[in-house]
């Protein structure tokens, strides 16, 4: 479920690039916050706390700056692309219970029969959440499925209160098989298994014979 995090700001009055480029090296990261129909308010986070808690899939945020506070969640971030660090985020402000939509990714869990894999088709699902709940990721079972067994959206238990969003419920989400190189591994061992048993039989039929021929020229000695 969602992770309310808390994180202490400041307001911003001073925009650009060289601004931006200041906070950075001050160890902040230049925020907006929107709100609906309302003036955005304009924020700087503290880096290291902030990008920790970026990590967390759909976190609910308390965003503290000067006497106000707004909870929000994330909106977009813009991530430098050479070295990775976040240059900006956007925020948009919600309200407690409300019921927003978000994108939750999506893991199998257990261990599949034999050799078979779990495959996720649909690496997010797009679901309805009330902000006070929102899903960090959905687990799919697949514990001692079969080869060539679906799970399809239909099958998934959802956290209560959430809802899919937009989703065939006979859309297929996890796939169970065996991988061709699995197959290729087994086939190859039953044709060495095979080879072997020849090989075996073949070189008992030529000791046989030799013993054969050697009985006889003995037989031919007496």
């Amino acid at each position: 479920m969602a992770n309310t995090i808390t994180i202490e700001g400041e307001v911003r009055n001073e925009f650009g690039k060289g601004v931006a480029r200041r906070m950075r090296v001050a160890k902040q990261i230049p925020a907006t916050i929107y709100a609906g129909g309302n003036e955005p308010v304009f924020v700087k986070l503290p880096m290291r706390e902030t990008t920790l808690a970026l990590r967390r899939t759909n976190a609910l945020f308390t965003i503290n700056y000067g006497k106000d506070s707004k909870m929000a969640v994330v909106k977009d971030v813009q991530r430098n692309p050479v070295k990775r660090i976040v240059e900006h985020i956007d925020f948009y402000e919600v309200k407690a219970g409300e019921k927003i939509e978000v994108e939750v990714p999506v893991f199998a869990v257990g261990t599949p029969k034999g050799a078979a894999v779990a495959f996720v088709d649909i690496q997010q699902l797009r679901v309805r959440a009330s902000v006070d709940a929102l899903p960090e990721r959905i687990d799919v079972n697949v514990d001692g499925l079969q080869d060539g067994e679906k799970v399809f959206a239909k099958d998934v238990d959802l956290p209560e209160g959430v809802e899919f969003v937009n989703t065939d419920p006979e859309e297929s989400v996890v796939t169970v098989e065996v991988p061709e190189d699995a197959t290729a591994t087994t086939a190859v061992s039953a044709e060495d298994t095979t080879a072997e048993g020849a090989a075996g039989a073949a070189a008992e039929s030529d000791d046989a014979a030799s013993a054969g021929d050697a009985a006889a020229s003995d037989a031919d000695k007496k």
